[in-house]
């Protein structure tokens, strides 16, 4: 009979949740991408596949696709080879820059520490619904976005093999399936990167959220106090852990751009869509994955911001209804103020009136206790306003401010680089 009984546990260690199966999904589809370098042998395998995928799969296409001495320099309308290795150079180096930053952190974190998801922070289970949706999210965005760029990618890559194609057709064939695929992994770990520092800042977003709902229910200040440095130590742990992706995010992203201007706008010859399109689609990526960075760590350090005008409107409020309760057992602050002045008075004036001393002694204790109450309020807004945390990035805060900072300085790189490259003639 004993044997015949399958223990308990083992049952419920078998019970999977709705977000272990999301997190597994996660955990799965960054490990096909490489993201996983837990040991030598993942970590060698990943940048194989890199070196593979990512390197020596495109330049085999642009050597093998390259226009022959037969064709009289035609096929140069439609094929710019300098322009293919710029873009490749672009896209290389930002997933390069994504599958190292990404990747160590997952060796050291793990996917639940990584996204703060801990099953052992005893949140899990309370905000399930909520992770549920912002991973399926993630995975959502990825696929709107690659898509109709993929779209665009295959049919440029169609109509530039249908002009210079030289062999048979499964060369041509080969040559854009191997492209293709080329680009989505390259693609594919960039944006993978930006969607995944947007799908922490959103899970973020989602403890911010309770945390403001707290000041409703009129929570206890300490336990205010302890939840928000929680936070805190979290965002400070995210800007961490992303401050030197971002950081190569935007230089090289910045970097690519200037090329692609100094390459459209300087050459001598016709620019369209078959022979510069790859420069429009990579920088349609990386303007996608630029904007998802910046809006989802100006969205957390916003609402993290916030947070000091929900205490300040909480700690009003519970002033207002402590000076003007009309209960008639209740005593306000202000009437004990009062009150405890002049008995203050009259016990200097009168020792031997035991009876205004026992008044006295109540009030006072009423009127501490009242004080003490408001001092926590203020002393909590005032840490609130002073410590209002978000996302950093070596000091700097990511917030409208600080995109705006970076709009002014892509618009000056622009114009500058347009200035050297567009030459308008005075006759």
């Amino acid at each position: 009979m004993a044997d015949s009984e399958p223990p308990l546990l083992n049952d419920v260690q078998e019970i999977k949740t709705p977000l272990d199966v999301a997190l597994e999904r996660l955990d799965y589809f960054l490990t096909s991408l490489g993201f996983h370098q837990s040991s030598f042998k993942g970590f060698l395998l990943s940048w194989s596949a890199f070196a593979f995928f990512g390197v020596a799969l495109p330049i085999a296409v642009n050597s093998l696709s390259g226009c022959g001495s037969s064709d009289g320099g035609g096929c140069t309308a439609y094929r710019v080879p300098r322009f293919e290795m710029y873009v490749l150079a672009s896209e290389t180096s930002l997933a390069a820059a994504s599958l190292a930053c990404v990747s160590q952190n997952l060796r050291k974190h793990g996917i639940r520490r990584f996204l703060f998801v801990d099953r052992f922070h005893g949140r899990a289970l309370r905000f399930r619904k909520e992770y549920v949706d912002k991973i399926q999210a993630f995975f959502f965005l990825l696929i709107c976005w690659m898509l109709p760029l993929l779209l665009a990618k295959a049919v440029r890559d169609v109509i530039l093999f249908v002009h210079i194609k030289h062999g048979p057709l499964w060369e041509s064939i080969a040559l854009v399936f191997a492209s293709v695929l080329s680009w989505v992994y390259l693609n594919a770990v960039f944006l993978s990167t930006c969607l995944l520092f947007n799908l922490v800042c959103n899970l973020q977003v989602v403890h911010f959220v309770d945390y403001a709902k707290l000041f409703e229910r009129e929570a206890d200040v300490s336990m205010l106090l302890e939840e928000h440095q929680r936070l805190r130590y979290n965002l400070s742990k995210i800007s961490h852990r992303f401050r030197v992706c971002l950081l190569l995010i935007f230089l090289l992203v910045s970097a690519s751009e200037c090329v692609t201007l100094i390459q459209t706008t300087g050459y001598p010859g016709i620019t369209n869509f078959i022979n510069a399109g790859d420069f429009a689609i990579a920088a349609v990526v990386q303007v996608i994955g630029t904007i998802h960075c910046l809006h989802s760590a100006a969205k957390i350090s916003h609402r993290a911001q916030g947070i000091a005008s929900f205490a300040s409107t909480w700690h009003a409020a519970a002033a207002c209804a402590s000076s003007g309760s009309s209960q008639p057992h209740s005593i306000n602050c202000s009437e004990n103020l009062d009150a405890a002045t002049e008995d203050s008075t009259s016990l200097y004036l009168s020792e031997s009136d035991l009876e205004s001393l026992d008044v006295s002694v109540q009030t006072n204790s009423q009127l501490i206790s009242c004080m003490s109450s408001y001092n926590k309020r203020q002393a909590l807004v005032l840490y609130l306003q002073s410590n209002v945390g978000g996302i950093t990035m070596f000091g700097w805060t990511m917030d409208r401010a600080f995109i705006n900072t970076i709009f002014f300085i892509e618009l000056s790189l622009v114009t500058f680089v347009l200035g050297k490259t567009i030459v308008f003639s005075s006759k």
